[in-house]
Formats: C-alpha cells, structure tokens, sequence
C-alpha cells in the first residue's frame, strides 16, 4: 500500500515526538560534526566550542531539562550566528524535527540561506548525507525549505506573513529580532505569528537573538528581561575573585587604545588582555533573575576572543561626540541597548547662548555646502538655510519667512529668488543652494508639486513626511495617481529628529550644531518645542513618538528636517560627497537681480497689469 505524502510526514513528526533525547548535547555535536567552512568563517575547520568556552552554555540550554525558551541579547562578533547554525544542524541531525528560521525581511532570509546554510551542509558531513543539494532535480527541496529524514528547515522574513503561519513547527530560530517589523503585512506580530506554529508540541524550544537597539523599544531587551538574566563571570588572574566584564573597569592611557587593560573589580589590579584566554576557560554563567523555562544570556564584545580591548576603545574614541555613532557603538560592543532621554526638553534660551558671530551673507570659512527646507503654510512659506562643513558638522544659517498665499505664484517666486542667492564665506567663496525639499503634504499642495517639478535639475525635491522607524530618504520616489504625476519622496521625519534631537545637545565636536547670530528667540522656541514620548498601541507594543503641545509652532523644527532630508537625498542619489568637497575659491561676486525675475513671475501669471 502507497500512503500519501501527507500521512508520512505526520507519522515521522509523532515518531520524532515519541523518540527518547539524543544522547549528545548541542555542543557535543558541534565539536563532533561541525565543519566550519573557509566562504563564512575566518577560522575554517572543525568547530571547537572551547575557542570561545562560554558559548558552551547558550548551546547547551537548548537541551537543558525545563527550558523552552533561550534568548541572546549580544553585541556583534561572539559567534551569534554561528549558534544558530550549531542548533539547527542538532536538531537536523540528532532529534529531527520541524523547524522554522526567521530573518528580518525575505531577502535576508534568502541570502542567509544561500552564504551560511549551503556551505554548512556542503562541508558538514553529518547534514550533506540527510539534506539534499536543492539544485538536485527530485531533492524536493528549495532556497527556503529544506527536508531531511523527520522533519525540515523552513526559512521565512518577518516582513512575509506567509511563511510564518503554513506549517506546525517544533523549533522556532528567530535572528535580529530587533531588525523586525512591528507587523508581517497587514496580519499582526511576526514573533507572535510565528510562536503559535509551535503551540503543537509540548518539547518545543524557541531561540531569540539580536544585537539590542533602543532602550524601552528593543524586542530582545523585552524578551531578556523576562528571562533567568544569566551574566557571564570571569575569574581575575591575580585574585581568584568572580567578575562580569562591564564597560567602565576599561583604562587607558591619554586616548591611546593601544594601552587598554582591565581593572579588577576585587584587588584593583590591571588585568592585561594576555591573561583573556585563561579566563575565559574558567567562566560562570550566573543568573540575576528567576524565570520558568527562559534562559537569558548577555555578552559584550570584550568577551570576544576575536577582538582586542584596544579595538574596542578606539572604535569608542572614534564615535566619541557623534551621537548616532555613539548609538551604534552602545549596541554592537556592549550589547545594550541605547538609553534614550528624549523626555527632556531642551532649552531654547541655552541654545540661544550658543549663537555665533557669521550670518547668511557671511558664512563660516569651514561651509562647504548649502541646503534648503521649505514648510507651507496657508499665509505664508517658511524656509530655514543649512550650511555643512566637510566633517558633517551642521551650521544653521538663516531663517527666512515668505508673507502671502502659497495659493499666489509670487509668493514661490521670492522663495525661488532667495533661493537662487549666492552667499559669501569667510574664506571669500561664494555657494548656492545645493538641494532643497519642500514639503507637499500640507497647504497648498498642487502648487508645491508643480513648483519642484521645474526645478528637478536643481535638486529641489517634493517631499512628505512619514512616521516611525524608516530610513531618512527612500530607495525611490513615489509616483502613484494621487501624486498626479509629480515625484513626491517619502522621508522619515522621526528618523531625522532623532538625529537632530541627539545633536542639539551636544556641545563640542563635530556633531554639535552651530547657529548664526540673528537667529531670532522664536526660532529656537519652534526648534525645541517637541519633545519624544513612548507610547502603546491598541496591541499593548511601544513605540516612540514626537508631539508638541496643543496650539504650538514648530515650523522651524520642520524645516530643519526637511533642510537635513536634503543632504540624504544627495547623498543617497550620489549627488554629492560631502567629505570630500572643498571651500568655494574666492572671487567676485556675480551680479544678480532677483527682482525682475518676481515681476516677470508674477506678470506671466497675472498679465502686465500686476
């Protein structure tokens, strides 16, 4: 008798539920099976948990008696993915089951596939002999499913709620959960989404890793503070005495990272970098919390065993003063996630302190480029004049506000002229404009269309603004009916606030920002009037959002934006590259009359009369 396909796969699952645990443990078949190939590694050949011992343990807890859940709040570069890898090849090998793999878009998904799995499968024997190269014509199995006797490898995007709602799994791998979105498609919580193919099986086991990212928002700070907390303890070489190793027990020596050592937390004594392996084959994992059934684990990068103390200071000295670098730097070494203190408002009148001596018609010898952001509003335009140094230090240069009617082609037309200005440096250069966006998603929004529409080949974009977390320009413009033909690019308004809003308070280095002297009070009211809060959807998730108070302007704010929205575009279109532009040679002034091109403007339109 034939059964159907159906019926086999549904006996192979109860017989792999039903089977007795394998003997080994998930690191005990690393060191046994795993071949690391020379395409994804730098240390190709047999796996060896004890180059970085205390991974003994996170591999481990997938078999641990009475745990479901193993999450890893890490930095980048402590064999993350490689756990993965180690879990999915157990599972494939010693207790076959069904398991499903997200990554945080379908593309992802498919290249994690193609460069980590293929090569893994190729070089390891263990899973080449059960898992069938795909390219083989009755393998049955494709880029993003893969069989092998009692069970299978189904890889799925967090984007896509297709692949995380087909099938029953035992084993649920999530990576980069804070690289996911709030929702795959229209259909809700991709993790929740996914945690319900496994509510099957009473032995499921779920993984969650990510590098963490912003404090209150992070996913995998969400998850580790549901688990057990486990640290991880390092004996010093001098005292014996147990100790996480935390950030701020780093010295050196007058910024040199080539000085860095660690300073025991018991005896006070420098620990040099050489004693790292000897500490690290003496670990222990302590817990700081009690959970049922979640096992948490942190790791920072001077655990790493593949990079250096001194690497890790230097990269610090060099994202000192930056704060979105500042940002990157908190979560990829230290694997924590950002302390956002966007609560705080900032004050306009200190900001008002730091005005400089320079002005429009005079800028400072370090401008390199210019660029424009222009609100509409129904009486009147405003725009605000951004100058940038080649460091990418911003320089706020004016604000200028156009009286009249959007709906009036005058009032476009004094804008175009000021725009159309060329401003003299302290060097003697002259600059123009180099990129403008205005905003077309407010008042009067045909006449903002039509108005950067002729004047593309001068870099002046339409654009409108959209909330939460999405990239500062888009990949391309939109071009759909609504916009009536007209390219209207979509920014991340929020995304760029943040930047600003980190920016403003610094107040040295090149990421402070640094403004001209007739900047008038109410400029710097507008500047600072919103503040960032965190808030809940109807689902209970948090996200972070910007207000400002009832009946309040930010005109100024927006044009900031929209001024900085401008940079990305060059930069994202490759227009421009900002650090390696030169100050403008100095030379006369040329001689332009704005005027005349208002009344022409406005005599095309109106007729001679005007």
């Amino acid at each position: 008798m034939v059964f159907p396909q159906t019926l086999i796969d549904v006996g192979r699952q109860a017989l792999a539920i039903l089977a007795p645990p394998p003997d080994l443990t998930v690191s005990e078949w690393a060191d046994t099976y795993r071949q690391l190939s020379p395409e994804a590694s730098a240390e190709p050949g047999q796996w060896r948990t004890n180059r970085f011992p205390p991974l003994r343990d996170i591999l481990d807890a997938f078999c641990e008696k009475g745990i479901d859940t193993v999450v890893g709040m890490m930095c980048t570069q402590v064999s993350k993915t490689e756990t993965i890898l180690n879990v999915m090849g157990y599972f494939a090998h010693q207790d076959p089951s069904p398991m499903l793999i997200i990554q945080p878009t379908l593309d992802l998904a498919e290249t994690f596939s193609k460069d980590r799995i293929a090569p893994m499968v190729r070089d390891t024997k263990a899973l080449s002999e059960i898992i069938a190269d795909s390219k083989s014509r009755d393998s049955g199995n494709t880029l993003l499913h893969k069989k092998f006797p009692g069970g299978q490898w189904a890889l799925g995007g967090a984007n896509s709620p297709v692949g995380l709602r087909s099938r029953p799994i035992r084993v649920l791998l999530c990576d980069e959960v804070d690289g996911y979105p709030a929702s795959a498609g229209t259909e809700g919580d991709p993790i929740m989404l996914a945690d319900e193919r496994t509510s099957n099986f009473h032995n499921r086991i779920r993984g969650y890793f990510s590098t963490p990212t912003i404090k209150g928002m992070s996913r995998i700070e969400s998850e580790y503070e549901k688990s057990d907390q486990r640290h991880c303890y390092l004996p010093c070489p001098h005292c014996g005495f147990m100790q996480m190793l935390e950030w701020e027990r780093i010295v050196y020596d007058d910024d040199k990272p080539e000085t860095a050592s660690y300073t025991c937390a018991g005896c006070g004594a420098l620990i040099d970098e050489s004693h790292k392996s000897w500490m690290l084959e003496r670990y222990d994992w302590r817990a700081h919390s009690k959970s049922r059934g979640v096992a948490g684990f942190h790791l920072n990068k001077l655990y790493s065993p593949w990079v250096k103390w001194a690497t890790v200071v230097a990269k610090y000295l060099d994202s000192r003063g930056k704060p979105e670098e500042e940002k990157v730097w908190r979560n990829t070494a230290l694997g924590l996630p950002h302390e956002d203190r966007d609560g705080e408002l900032l004050v306009a009148d200190v900001l008002q302190s730091r005005r400089e001596s320079w002005r429009e018609n005079l800028l400072p010898a370090e401008t390199v480029m210019l660029t424009a952001g222009v609100d509409s509003q129904d009486d009147r335009l405003e725009a605000v004049l951004l100058g940038w140094a080649t460091t990418g230090q911003l320089m706020i240069s004016a604000r200028r506000v156009f009286e009249g009617s959007p709906s009036f082609p005058q009032v476009w037309a004094t804008l175009d002229a000021w725009l159309l200005e060329e401003r003299q440096t302290e060097t003697g250069g002259y600059l123009k404009i180099r990129a403008t966006c205005v905003d077309s998603g407010g008042h009067h929004t045909q006449q903002a269309y039509n108005f950067c529409t002729a004047r593309a080949g001068r870099d002046v974009y339409a654009i409108k603004g959209a909330d939460g977390p999405i990239p500062a320009w888009p990949d391309r413009s939109s071009t759909s009916r609504k916009y009536r033909g007209h390219k209207v690019w979509r920014i991340g308004v929020d995304t760029i606030k943040d930047i600003l809003r980190a920016r403003l308070s610094l107040t040295e280095g090149d990421g402070r920002i640094r403004f001209a002297a007739d900047l008038s009070p109410e400029f710097f009211a507008q500047l600072t009037v919103e503040r960032r809060v965190l808030k809940y959807d109807n689902r209970g998730r948090p996200k972070r959002v910007w207000v400002k108070p009832p009946g309040a302007r930010n005109e100024t704010f927006d044009c900031t934006v929209y001024g900085w929205a401008a940079l990305e575009a060059l930069r994202k279109l490759k227009r421009v590259n900002l650090a390696r532009l030169s100050p403008p040679t100095p030379r006369e002034p040329k001689s332009e009359a704005p005027q005349p091109r208002v009344r022409k403007v406005v005599k095309r339109v109106f007729g001679k009369s005007a």
